[in-house]
């Protein structure tokens, strides 16, 4: 398998860092012996769009740069869409996988095959809320692995239970597993 690499895009608080570092997490106990993830950070407030970075391969990667060629964009507030092109540099081939509850269909992009999952409404069922707003990152994952198969949706639900302990970790986890069944394409 080629590197596979992944761009996120989010809004300061919504935890794409941390979605970052949980898929990197899920591919190494899923058997990938190359992971990476870091964020890349400005003067980024809670609120403005950040982006992030995960790459995953089959043996060390020694690249260390940000990625310019995604394979994957996931985009954790779809109202990034109107600020930025998420898609720039997305390989020709490229998966979108976007926080909406619109259908693939009605999205507009340049490139990129998109899915598509209500993971604001998913959170907001679950009380996934950080001072309370919805937070969608681990909603994302379940998408992710159902979008691109790269990880099991069970390793996803480890690493989160591992994150957050009891409840919390619990409806996390379950609302990993809702938006894998929502991801549509």
């Amino acid at each position: 398998m080629k590197m596979i690499e992944i761009r996120w895009h989010g809004r300061g608080g919504q935890g794409g860092v941390t979605s970052a570092e949980l898929l990197a997490k899920a591919a190494y106990i899923d058997g990938y012996k190359g992971v990476q993830a870091f964020p890349y950070f400005g003067a980024e407030r809670r609120g403005a769009p950040v982006k992030a970075f995960t790459r995953i391969a089959d043996e060390e990667i020694n690249v260390r740069s940000q990625i310019y060629t995604p394979d994957i964009v996931a985009v954790l507030d779809s109202s990034i869409l109107d600020l930025i092109d998420v898609t720039e540099g997305l390989v020709d081939d490229g998966k979108v996988i976007i926080n909406t509850p619109k259908a693939p269909k009605e999205i507009e992009l340049p490139k990129g095959h998109i899915y598509t999952y209500d993971g604001t409404g998913i959170a907001l069922k679950n009380g996934l809320l950080v001072g309370g707003l919805p937070v969608i990152n681990t909603t994302m994952l379940g998408a992710f692995a159902k979008a691109t198969g790269l990880v099991k949706l069970e390793t996803v639900q480890k690493v989160i239970c591992e994150k957050w302990s009891g409840k919390v970790g619990e409806r996390n986890a379950h609302g990993a597993k809702e938006a894998y069944d929502a991801c549509t394409d």
